[in-house]
């Protein structure tokens, strides 16, 4: 904490302050801190080159680039909720979820609704956040994640008939979306369908298949970030501690992995990246494209501030420190 408390980054130090010390929000130097992260290098990258419409020249779910991946990490960064950028960033986003086409690509096959419910439910998390939760449309977001949700508690996009089983990296944001819905509404629909996702993760201890117990994927072990739509156990170890499931018995294989990757000084590294920051990728006949492409540096080697964060958040809330 020491450490994190000495970073560069006023977002780190506040989250800090508040999360793991539990400083007052009151307090002089939380109140500077936070005053300080909308003028931080990462969060004015984040909003930088924002065009009228909210966006930032690209389509909004553009790999990293659009306005609906950069509002995720500003609100993990803990931008002020009032941030006018942001706001004006979700209003493009909004758009898209609810255009013509994007509601035309919503298929149900044999009951099921086939959705890349990360989508919506970042979405969601994000506007609950950013204080938009009174909208229709955003009430429009929990009530449709709430309708689609599968039988065994997630989301999943297979649009195969024979596919019954939900989708680890379709159903850990809606999770995340509904459960900042329900905090800042109080909505019991919302709570309900989180109750049955969180109960979808822990019953396969995170990472683990539900039928004999095998590891799913070996990369989930590994820590990562950000995550985007991607899933790993520590992503789902900081959403469900919102959910206050941590003490549950089936997360504790999960919080042991991350308690064996602390190095000797306390931190916690990088071990896979789901971007880079290549400007430009020339491609024959299409000219310069841009594609997964971040515009903020997150750290791909060594110790992450990030990481070490959400690390020491997670067990801080299972009470093991």
């Amino acid at each position: 904490m020491r450490w994190l408390l000495r970073s560069k980054d006023p977002s780190v130090r506040y989250l800090t302050h508040t999360d793991l010390l539990g400083s007052p929000f009151d307090s002089p130097e939380v109140r500077h801190t936070k005053r300080q992260i909308a003028y931080s290098p990462k969060v004015q990258a984040l909003l930088a080159g924002q065009r009228t419409d909210g966006g930032f020249g690209v389509h909004p779910y553009q790999k990293w680039a659009g306005a609906h991946w950069r509002l995720v990490s500003l609100v993990e960064l803990a931008v002020p909720s009032g941030c006018k950028k942001a706001v004006k960033a979700t209003r493009q986003v909004l758009r898209w979820l609810y255009s013509e086409k994007h509601r035309r690509s919503i298929k149900t096959i044999n009951g099921l609704v086939r959705r890349d419910a990360s989508q919506e439910g970042n979405a969601l998390g994000v506007c609950s956040y950013l204080g938009m939760f009174g909208s229709p449309e955003v009430q429009g977001l929990a009530e449709s994640l709430a309708g689609w949700q599968w039988p065994d508690g997630g989301w999943n996009c297979d649009k195969r008939p024979e596919a019954t089983h939900s989708s680890f990296y379709e159903s850990i944001t809606p999770l995340w979306g509904l459960l900042l819905y329900h905090n800042a509404t109080g909505d019991r629909e919302a709570r309900r369908a989180a109750d049955r996702a969180a109960e979808f993760f822990l019953r396969h201890r995170l990472f683990r298949s539900h039928r004999d117990g095998t590891i799913i994927d070996n990369d989930w072990l590994k820590l990562h970030y950000p995550l985007y739509w991607h899933y790993d156990i520590l992503q789902a170890l900081r959403v469900l501690s919102l959910a206050e499931r941590l003490r549950d018995e089936r997360a504790s294989e999960a919080l042991d992995v991350i308690e064996s990757k602390r190095s000797p000084e306390g931190l916690w590294v990088t071990e896979g990246c789901y971007w880079n920051l290549r400007r430009k990728v020339p491609v024959r006949g299409k000219g310069p494209i841009v594609s997964n492409v971040e515009v903020v540096d997150w750290g791909r080697h060594g110790p992450n501030e990030m990481i070490t964060l959400n690390a020491l958040r997670v067990l801080k809330a299972s009470r093991r420190i």
